[in-house]
């Protein structure tokens, strides 16, 4: 099995959307990611989290402000990519506003 990270991007942060939500809302938003959670199974690795962009460094003890529109990641395993990219059919994050997923595949490091 292949393992990929995913990166799921919004051009409205996490922290806010999750801020801004009615109870009712989070709990639909949450049962979409329970829902797709099932139906991906054991091609799920680790769920992730919610993220906020906290810092950038830019060089040798150069730290600016984290400006990503990355919200929150998983790490997902399939067999290939095409199969990876079933798993993210239909997914709940679309459900954000200016929603992306990138995903990046992991690789076997040198020597080991």
């Amino acid at each position: 099995m292949k393992k990929f990270l995913v990166l799921y991007q919004s051009t409205v942060p996490a922290s806010e959307q999750m801020r801004h939500a009615t109870p009712e809302q989070a709990k639909a938003g949450m049962d979409a990611w329970m829902s797709w959670a099932g139906r991906v199974g054991s091609g799920i690795v680790d769920m992730g989290s919610p993220v906020a962009a906290a810092a950038k460094l830019t060089g040798q003890d150069q730290i600016g402000a984290g400006n990503s529109q990355v919200g929150g990641y998983s790490i997902l395993q399939a067999e290939s990519k095409d199969a990876l990219m079933g798993l993210l059919k239909n997914h709940p994050h679309f459900m954000a506003p200016g929603a992306s997923i990138e995903v990046f595949e992991f690789l076997p490091m040198p020597g080991m």
